[in-house]
């Protein structure tokens, strides 16, 4: 039985997808806590109640008692640790709840891992973990000590903790560094979402900075692509960016959605927002050389599939 944290989430809902689609049983965690609306995140995962493979656990990864009732009630081979607070802007404001789920969360379960004798653990990372650098491509042998956000220390100390357990328990880890995941049932609040929803109410899309920041934007079925094969592959200790391996500005990115779209966005100019970086970009050769990852997911063609989503989505919500 595969654990997987946040598995109504976006990333995770589209996970526990793929995984019941080739008949592993999953064991979901989550807490549907109110960073945004829990009946997305229970929408997310209507489909997988009705599976046999699928088990649902509401529960917080900070609470150790609740997580180790977990752990005693079922025979876990391994973990996928995708649950988090997430953002960067967010991270800035209320930083508190990110320590808190971020790094104990992910001690409780690595603690856990290692009593349990779990095969082999994943953790989510992000590409925030490179913060301010200067040289791109991001390769996973680069020196990260210049976070710029609590959400971006978060992680790295994540990463820490599963290397520090790998090296004295020696059970398999494996962390994956996401570059800016998009796609059908992305959370609301982030970018290609929120610009999509405001073009279609005619609403101002807050733009901040000038526009060049560019972003390594990875359609949602190839990280997931990633995720499985690295889940399949217990090396040791990794790391793994998962990228497109592309960039796009934050103007074009906006261009493209009103392509997409057939509707002008409206911009709102904005100063520079504190814990933004420039850029974003992803190596994956060495994803591509051990895991076999292989992203072919142009912008275009992702946007296009969230816009189909978005518009679907839009219109069930509405009730047409």
């Amino acid at each position: 039985m595969l654990l997987v944290t946040g598995g109504a989430g976006f990333i995770g809902s589209h996970l526990v997808d793929r995984l019941l689609g080739r008949g592993d049983d999953v064991l979901c965690i989550d807490d549907f806590n109110n960073s945004y609306d829990p009946a997305i995140k229970r929408q997310n995962i209507d489909n997988h109640l009705t599976s046999r493979n699928f088990t649902l656990i509401e529960a917080d990864i900070r609470d150790f008692d609740a997580m180790e009732r977990v752990f005693k009630g079922h025979k876990i081979s391994k973990v996928v640790h995708l649950a988090a607070r997430v953002g960067v802007r967010q991270s800035v404001d209320d930083p508190l709840p990110y320590e808190r789920t971020n790094i104990l969360g992910t001690l409780t379960l690595l603690e856990l891992s290692r009593r349990y004798e779990i095969e082999h653990f994943v953790f989510a990372s992000s590409s925030s973990v490179y913060g301010a650098q200067t040289r791109v491509p991001f390769t996973e042998d680069m020196c990260i000590d210049r976070t710029v956000s609590p959400y971006a220390a978060t992680k790295y100390a994540g990463e820490l903790m599963c290397r520090t357990y790998h090296h004295l328990h020696g059970f398999p880890v494996t962390c994956l560094r996401f570059f800016t995941a998009y796609g059908p049932r992305q959370r609301p609040e982030m970018a290609i979402h929120k610009f999509t929803r405001l073009i279609f109410e005619g609403k101002p899309i807050p733009l901040f900075g000038d526009g060049s920041t560019r972003r390594d934007y990875t359609y949602v079925d190839d990280i997931i692509q990633g995720v499985v094969a690295a889940v399949d592959r217990a090396i040791g200790f990794e790391i793994f960016n998962l990228g497109e391996s592309s960039t796009v500005s934050l103007r074009d990115l906006i261009i493209n959605l009103e392509m997409i779209s057939g509707r002008k966005a409206i911009l709102d100019l904005q100063p520079q927002q504190p814990g933004d970086i420039e850029v974003t970009y992803a190596n994956v050769s060495k994803a591509r050389r051990l895991l076999d990852y292989n992203p072919t997911t142009t912008i275009q063609r992702g946007l296009k599939a969230f816009i189909e989503w978005f518009e679907h989505n839009q219109i069930v919500r509405s009730g047409f």
